[in-house]
This record gives C-alpha cells, sequence and structure tokens, in this order.
C-alpha cells in the first residue's frame, strides 16, 4: 500500500502542525526530540517564550515514559529486556500561539488523580501557581504511586498561557486515554 506525501504534507501546512511522534519514548530519544522541537519555534521568538515551550515539552515527554499503561519492550544486544511507554506528541502553531498536545493511556487509578490535580491548578492564578510550586518543592513527593517528584504538571500550568486542557476516552481493562492540550502565546503578555 501506498500513501499520498502530498496529501500529509498539506493537511500539516494547513493546521500548522511542526512536530508529530507517535510511538515508544526512550529516555535516549528526549534530546534528539527536544532539538527538534527547538529548531521548529521561530526564530525571532523570545527567549522565554520558546524556555515555555520547551519546558512544557519535556514535561510532557517525561509524563508519558512514566505514567503510560502502554507499554513495549525490548531486548537490548546483551540480552536485557528494556520496558518504555507509547504516546503521541504534537507541536503546533495556531493563531499566533504554540500548542503542544499529547495523547497515553493511563490507568482508571491515575485518570482520576490526574483529573483532581489538573482541576485544581486550573483555579489558580500564575502567583498562586509559583507559591504551590515552592510549597511543593519543599513538601517532597507525598504520592507513593508517584514516580516523580509531583512538580510537573505544575511546570506546566505555570508555563501555559491559558488553563490545561485535558479529556479522558475510556478504554478497556480499566484504561483510559488521557489527551491534554496546552497553549503557549507567541508573544509574552504586557
Amino acid at each position: 500500500m501506498t500513501f499520498d506525501k502530498r496529501c500529509y504534507r498539506e493537511m500539516l501546512r494547513e493546521y500548522q502542525m511542526l512536530v508529530i511522534y507517535d510511538g515508544p519514548i526512550w529516555s535516549s530519544d528526549i534530546d534528539n526530540l527536544a532539538g527538534l522541537v527547538t529548531n521548529q519555534l521561530d526564530d525571532d521568538l523570545s527567549f522565554s517564550v520558546s524556555q515555555s515551550v520547551l519546558s512544557v515539552f519535556v514535561e510532557q515527554i517525561n509524563n508519558i515514559m512514566m505514567y503510560s499503561a502502554d507499554k513495549i519492550s525490548k531486548v537490548t544486544s546483551d540480552g536485557r529486556m528494556l520496558e518504555t511507554s507509547r504516546g503521541v506528541f504534537v507541536l503546533g502553531f495556531y493563531d499566533g500561539s504554540y500548542f503542544i498536545q499529547t495523547g497515553n493511556l493511563v490507568s482508571d487509578t491515575n485518570a482520576s488523580i490526574l483529573k483532581s490535580r489538573i482541576d485544581y491548578l486550573n483555579t489558580l492564578s500564575k502567583k498562586e501557581l509559583r507559591q504551590y510550586y515552592k510549597e511543593r518543592m519543599k513538601a517532597g513527593n507525598d504520592n507513593p504511586a508517584s514516580k516523580g517528584a509531583g512538580l510537573g504538571l505544575i511546570e506546566i500550568a505555570r508555563r501555559s498561557t491559558s488553563p490545561i486542557e485535558y479529556a479522558f476516552e475510556p478504554g478497556e481493562n480499566g484504561l483510559q486515554y488521557f489527551t491534554t492540550y496546552i497553549v503557549i502565546c507567541q508573544k509574552e503578555a504586557e
């Protein structure tokens, strides 16, 4: 089977999608993906906006790596079994803003935790998010199910221009498909 590459190219241009990745995310690939993201940003973009886009990208990729319930395994040349997570990442540009959309499978338990955390973060102002981040840094990780320090979503909310948009689609076997949509304005707020 062959694909009409022009059709895909036109669709990507029409929707201004700069980077699309769907598949396994190995920790060794993060630098390469970050370089790809950086190369797609406008050269005239302010340092703080480009850092926000890159920071949200890194946090989102780390969240997929740590919490995706869609796992794949491979055997290394020395016979070790490595497991990694699968997910999808999209970087695009629309109406003067960059957007980052991610998707991956999560357990029902993690879906409930994520919903609660995101809903809370979306109620906070930028000043309150900064203060909450500092508090959480001092408090450490109080969630034994968490594989990280619990600061990633706070950092995403701090860097995002608008509230974190998200959705959960029910799946099978106690899993849900979790998507996020983060917007970062190209021009900083004055």
